[in-house]
């Protein structure tokens, strides 16, 4: 079913078209998130496909390295979380196609004279050049031989077979070749290369994720035309297709979107890594992902990390605030790293895009709101309910049920009531328009105090 925004009634397919704007404060919901999605550049893993990781599951069948090893240092610190939210549920990862990306292999002699046993890498990448494979004699059965690939000297398959044409693929290599295998010590595969990822990669990337629902879009890249691309991405995406995803990325002052998060605050990790601000993306879109609408990351400890890279002044920080970046400082009374506010790009304002959608809290609920409904529209009221006095009530009781779940959550101030929610004839005969006006409710950030002293 189709959405987006509208400005007129002329849609041609049938959909939800939704505005989001100031009235007071704006928008309300029921929904879960949970959902980052990452393009990224890889040694190992599916290339040029969408692959689902759900959190906690082992991370080696993606990025070739286990979840507590450099080469899946982003997607440990995506899933990380907050001390106050959860991590996200899942993270869509986009292995981007490189110009030059060679798959690695070895050939492994046979005793018949057929040229022996081809063993390619499944995917291209150096990290192919981190497996080897070794043949034994069967010691119960000598007729039979195990084959064994070990990748970082440490076995992950073994099968025991009596031919070379026996072998079937794993996780790790393919095998090709026929004859009588012979004893062989651990021969490695070479000729991996990770190649160059070029910009329009991104293009297949984001044509790839669109087919997917994703709550955060990361970008942990320096390129600005890719950022820009981007960009322009989770624009379209909620002005033509009424999904509401949010870009964390760095470098991009000046987006002035509440649909872009940019984060300029690298941290020094309690192992003594150093992570840049672009890499502090990962941690960040994890926990905008994972974070639900009734929550906000504002003083969120970011876990793991011992300290930021430059510390900064007052000014400084009130000046990135400010500037519409997401600043991340040491709190030494509380001995972590913070986030100071959870805030988007958005620094200029209008009638109908307020300050209140400069904070991530009111976008999230706004999201939400948008998913609720357009669930509950496509379940149970599409095609099914009459255009008339009797239908319309009836939707409008499950938007005012959706906002009541909301208040309940305390995402809301006030209760909301039937006058909160209308729903009118559109202008034609299948159409309707929905008027809702909430407000939503705001964590305490700021304390202004006065003591009077006799």
């Amino acid at each position: 079913m189709a959405g987006g925004t509208w400005t007129a009634q002329n849609k041609v397919r049938p959909g939800i078209y939704i505005n989001f704007k100031s009235r007071g404060t704006p928008a309300a919901a029921v929904g879960t998130r949970g959902t980052a999605a990452i393009p990224k550049a890889l040694s190992w893993g599916p290339m040029g496909k969408v692959s689902v990781i759900e959190a906690g599951q082992d991370t080696r069948p993606f990025t070739g390295s286990a979840v507590t090893e450099p080469g899946a240092l982003f997607l440990r610190e995506m899933f990380k979380g907050t001390n106050v939210t959860s991590a996200p549920k899942k993270v869509l990862l986009y292995r981007l196609p490189a110009e030059g990306a060679e798959q690695a292999a070895a050939t492994i002699g046979s005793t018949d004279g057929t040229g022996g046993i081809k063993v390619i890498a499944l995917y291209p990448g150096v990290k192919g050049n981190d497996i080897a494979v070794s043949i034994t004699a069967g010691v119960d059965e000598p007729e039979k031989f195990t084959v064994s690939t070990m990748v970082d000297h440490l076995t992950a398959d073994s099968q025991m077979v009596e031919k070379a044409e026996d072998l079937r693929p794993n996780d790790w290599v393919s095998f090709s070749g026929a004859g009588t295998l012979t004893p062989t010590a651990g021969v490695r595969l070479s000729g991996g290369a990770d190649g160059t990822v070029q910009p329009a990669a991104y293009a297949d990337a984001l044509q790839a994720l669109e087919l997917h629902s994703f709550d955060v879009l990361a970008y942990d890249g320096t390129d600005s035309t890719v950022r820009d691309a981007m960009i322009s991405f989770v624009k379209r995406l909620a002005e033509q297709e009424g999904k509401y995803p949010q870009l964390v990325t760095s470098g991009a002052q000046g987006a002035d979107s509440r649909f872009v998060i940019n984060c300029e605050t690298g941290v020094v990790l309690e192992d003594g890594a150093e992570l840049a601000a672009n890499e502090v993306v990962w941690w960040l879109a994890g926990a905008e992902a994972g974070a639900q609408y009734y929550q906000s990351l504002s003083s969120a400890a970011y876990p793991g990390a011992a300290d930021v890279l430059v510390q900064q002044s007052n000014s400084q920080i009130e000046d990135g605030i400010l500037s519409g970046n997401i600043v991340l400082s040491y709190d030494q009374d509380l001995d972590q790293v913070q986030v100071e506010t959870d805030i988007n790009t958005l620094i200029t304002y209008t009638q109908d895009i307020g300050k209140v959608f400069h904070k991530n809290t009111t976008m999230r609920v706004c999201t939400a709101l948008g998913a609720s409904i357009y669930r509950e529209f496509r379940q149970n009221y599409q095609s099914r309910v009459k255009n008339n006095a009797e239908g319309r009530g009836l939707f409008q009781g499950a938007v005012l049920a959706i906002l009541k779940t909301m208040y309940d959550k305390d995402a809301l101030r006030e209760r909301p009531t039937g006058g909160d929610v209308t729903v009118e004839p559109g202008d034609d005969s299948d159409a309707i328009v929905i008027t809702v006006a909430i407000y939503i409710g705001d964590n305490v950030e700021k304390v202004y105090l006065t003591i009077v002293v006799s």
